[in-house]
């Protein structure tokens, strides 16, 4: 449980907490970084970021199990959950949200509803490896979540900003976002790491054994994937430290929905898992698959939509200031609710 983490996983808190006052101290004192920085991107994806999920991933994605995903997806109660909380559930949680805390604040309303579109399909590998839930399922949810975000993502914009809105007599917005554009995120946050983590298992492992694979090779790249959040988050609070630093009132405004979001969908996904029989391992993966959010997804909409310097920018931004934290200390609040389930789960390689 919490005792057998490595001392960087059980100290992550402690180095996350440092890596975002890193990055927001460089944002603040290094002359034109944060531009820098954000002039290195294909698109609206920003390279760096793109280099620090790449490598956050793909350690995660070698470790998968590929030939056990079968009992998986043959598991209906995991997938229709699943999807109702991420497709239903999350996304109208989010819009009473952002309406109940900033009913006057329409920029940043229209922001939080675009993060509770952005499922999470990258730092909730991380999130799950670290409370040991199953690498498995999370492959399956992740692209699961992957395929909805390309066929739903404008569809529920376009209901929640426009067509809802305007039943319940509330003030509209439009979001004008092409599916192919989401196609090359997902491409980029997760086909290029899921395709290099199963070529790394099957020829890792037809060349020198599962044994070796898994007792040699993955002890040595599992710590990349840790190093890789980290930059990452260096890197996102260095892009936007002056944005979040200069308006500290606003983005507390922005915190307290988001704070409620994360708290809610990790507890109600955890609930679910258990009240319909599944194994911890399987019901921490659906808690977290549904808690987290794709926030350069959801930073890269707002920014090419509606502008860079736009309210609806600021809260993508926050999005990952919130959510790294909570999630990590859920984390910690996963693995000691481990007790509630009657059978303890094998060790996992």
């Amino acid at each position: 449980m919490i005792g057998a983490l490595s001392v960087l996983d059980r100290f992550l808190p402690v180095w996350i907490i440092a890596a975002m006052g890193a990055g927001l101290l460089l944002g603040r004192l290094v002359p034109d970084l944060d531009a820098a920085l954000d002039a290195v991107k294909v698109g609206e994806i920003s390279l760096p970021i793109a280099l620090g999920l790449l490598l956050m991933m793909y350690p995660v994605l070698a470790k998968v199990r590929y030939d056990r995903l079968g009992s998986v997806t043959g598991d209906r109660r995991l997938l229709i959950s699943s999807l109702l909380l991420n497709w239903v559930l999350g996304p109208a949680l989010m819009f009473a949200l952002a309406w109940i805390f900033l009913p006057g604040l329409p920029e940043y309303r229209t922001g939080l509803i675009i993060v509770g579109l952005a499922r999470c399909i990258a730092m909730v590998l991380i999130w799950n490896d670290l409370a040991c839930g199953s690498r498995e399922a999370a492959a399956v949810l992740v692209a699961l979540n992957s395929i909805f975000q390309v066929v739903a993502f404008g569809a529920l914009g376009w209901f929640y900003l426009q067509v809802l809105p305007g039943w319940l007599g509330l003030s509209q917005a439009t979001l004008d976002v092409s599916a192919w554009d989401i196609a090359f995120y997902v491409l980029v946050f997760l086909g290029i790491p899921l395709a290099a983590g199963y070529a790394s298992r099957k020829l890792g492992e037809r060349a020198r054994g599962r044994d070796w694979y898994e007792q040699r090779f993955l002890p040595r790249i599992s710590p990349v994937a840790l190093y890789g959040l980290l930059f990452t988050i260096v890197i996102l609070f260095a892009l936007q430290g002056h944005t979040i630093t200069s308006q500290p009132a606003d983005v507390a405004r922005i915190a307290l929905p988001l704070l409620a979001y994360f708290a809610l969908m990790w507890g109600g996904g955890f609930l679910v898992g258990k009240a319909i029989g599944l194994a911890y391992d399987k019901t921490t993966t659906l808690a977290f698959t549904a808690a987290g959010n794709n926030f350069e997804l959801a930073i890269a909409v707002a920014v090419g939509v509606f502008g860079v310097t736009s309210g609806q920018a600021l809260a993508g931004v926050v999005g990952p200031l919130i959510e790294v934290p909570v999630l990590v200390a859920l984390v910690y609040v996963s693995l000691w609710g481990r007790r509630l389930f009657t059978a303890e789960e094998p060790a996992r390689a």
